[in-house]
C-alpha cells in the first residue's frame, strides 16, 4: 500500500510538473495552424522593447508563416500520405545578439523545419538593424570597399576558412576542414556568410563579425551549426570612420559558446 500510494504522488507530482512547464512555455507572437501544419514565430523580449525592429521581425515572420502554409497545403493536397502521422512543424525566433554603439542591434534569426523526413532541418539568418533610421542595413557602411572578390571580401573569406578550421578541430572533425565544404564561403557580401556585430570587451564597441552557417553549409548535418569569428585588427585596413569608430576592444571570453 505505500508504494502504491508513493507512487500516485510521484505521478500527481510529474504530472504537475509537465503542465507547469507547458504552461511556462512563451505565447507565439504569430502563429498559422491547420491540418497541414503548426508554425510559430517568436520575438526575444529584448526585440518587443523597439517598436519599430519588432513590426519590422513581425511583417517578415508573418509572411513566412503563409508560404509555408501554402506550401504544406498544396503538399498535402498532391500527397496525403505523407501527412498521416500529423502536419509540419516550422518555427522561427528572433533574438537580439549584439548592440553597438547603441545603435546597431545584431539579430539572429533561428529556424525550425519538420516536415516530417529523415530528420527536421534548421537554418539560421541575421538582420543588421540601424535603430537612428530605423531600417535594415548591411557590413557595407563600415568598410571602404565590399566589391565582389574585391580586397575586404578575400581577407574576410581567409579569417572565415582559419576559424570554421580551428573550430573543425576542436570539435574532432579536421577531416571535413576542406575546400569542398568550405566552397559555399564566397567573397561576395551576399554570399559569404550570415553576419552579425560581435560582443566586445570595450563598452560600445564589437571586436569583429560572427559569421553563422547553419547545418549543411560548411559541414555534415551531424556537426550541427558552426560560428567563425573574424577579429576587427583582421579588419582594420579596410575600415572606414564609421567602422573605425564602433570596432574595438576584445571577444569575450563566453561569446564563443554562444550560438
Amino acid at each position: 500500500m505505500k508504494f502504491i500510494a508513493g507512487l500516485s504522488v510521484a505521478l500527481a507530482l510529474s504530472a504537475t510538473c509537465a503542465f507547469s512547464a507547458h504552461a511556462a512555455d512563451p505565447k507565439p507572437d504569430a502563429i498559422v495552424k491547420t491540418k497541414s501544419i503548426e508554425a510559430r514565430v517568436f520575438l526575444g523580449d529584448r526585440i518587443k522593447a523597439d517598436a519599430a525592429l519588432a513590426a519590422d521581425c513581425l511583417a517578415e515572420g508573418k509572411k513566412w508563416l503563409d508560404k509555408n502554409a501554402a506550401e504544406a497545403a498544396a503538399a498535402r493536397k498532391a500527397d496525403p500520405q505523407f501527412f498521416k502521422e500529423g502536419g509540419w512543424e516550422f518555427e522561427r525566433k528572433y533574438e537580439i545578439r549584439s548592440v553597438v554603439a547603441d545603435r546597431y542591434v545584431s539579430v539572429l534569426r533561428n529556424d525550425y523545419m519538420n516536415t516530417r523526413g529523415a530528420h527536421p532541418n534548421s537554418d539560421v539568418n541575421t538582420i543588421l538593424w540601424d535603430k537612428a533610421a530605423n531600417k535594415r542595413i548591411s557590413i557595407r557602411p563600415f568598410f571602404t570597399e565590399t566589391a565582389d572578390g574585391g580586397p575586404t571580401m578575400k581577407a574576410m573569406v581567409k579569417a572565415i576558412i582559419a576559424s570554421l578550421t580551428d573550430e573543425k578541430k576542436k570539435r574532432g572533425a579536421g577531416e571535413t576542414a576542406t575546400d569542398e565544404w568550405f566552397k559555399s564561403v564566397k567573397p561576395r557580401l551576399l554570399k559569404i556568410g550570415a553576419v552579425t556585430l560581435a560582443p566586445s570587451t570595450e563598452a560600445g564597441r564589437s571586436s569583429g563579425l560572427n559569421f553563422q552557417y547553419p547545418p549543411y553549409a560548411v559541414g555534415p548535418y551531424a556537426e550541427g551549426e558552426y560560428v567563425a569569428f573574424v577579429p576587427w585588427e583582421t579588419l582594420k585596413p579596410y575600415l572606414t570612420s564609421e567602422g573605425a569608430r564602433i570596432f574595438g576592444g576584445a571577444r569575450p571570453k563566453g561569446d564563443a559558446d554562444e550560438p
